[in-house]
């Protein structure tokens, strides 16, 4: 793989640098390049390049979603696998450009995307809660819970999260939650070995 590419990609995910949206435009990356617009507040440019890819590449079918979302005006449904694989990344990289205007409107459709996808709101919960936006994650965790109980990752990262604020007790209940969801789950085996005498 092109090394330039590389490095351009590195840029935009991890540095925050919208700089590379020239070497983007320049050697054809257009689905990388309509991020670098949505990211510089050029919704009509960058919903336009992601509409004429969208047929062919399922990134670009999910990117021109999620500025429908932001827009407020649907006119179709995301799939599975898109939410999947896609919701997380873009809220992490909307969040990590101080977008968070976009990330409150995409959020306003979490129950419409459950609908599509019932581990949304785990999505939502733990992106938010890398971002150190504990109290919000731990809404859409609890929401999470109440919706789709028997995902032993949701319990465990409930676990997680009362570990690492020292409620032992809370997390000691979380894990009994999922290993009674799935026994012998090793994840929470682990921490709960690490707990078990507090």
């Amino acid at each position: 793989m092109d090394l330039n590419y590389i490095k351009a990609k590195e840029n935009l995910l991890a540095v925050q640098d919208l700089s590379c949206r020239q070497f983007f435009l320049e050697n054809g990356f257009l689905l990388e390049y309509a991020y670098c617009q949505l990211l510089d507040d050029n919704l009509v440019l960058a919903k336009e390049i992601f509409y004429s890819l969208r047929q062919k590449d399922v990134r670009a079918h999910w990117a021109y979603f999620m500025i429908s979302m932001i827009e407020g005006n649907l006119t179709e449904y995301p799939t599975y696998f898109e939410l999947r694989n896609f919701l997380e990344i873009d809220l992490n990289i909307l969040i990590k450009y101080c977008k968070g205007d976009y990330v409150e409107k995409i959020l306003r459709y979490s129950d419409f995307m459950f609908s599509v996808n019932p581990e949304v709101y785990k999505f939502i919960g733990r992106v938010l809660y890398n971002n150190d936006m504990e109290a919000q994650a731990m809404y859409f965790l609890q929401n999470a819970k109440n919706c789709f109980y028997h995902d032993p990752e949701l319990h465990y990262l409930i676990a997680f999260i009362y570990y690492n604020k020292k409620d032992y007790m809370k997390a000691k209940n979380s894990l009994q939650n999922c290993l009674y969801v799935l026994p012998k789950y090793f994840p929470a085996e682990n921490l709960l070995s690490k707990i078990r005498n507090f």
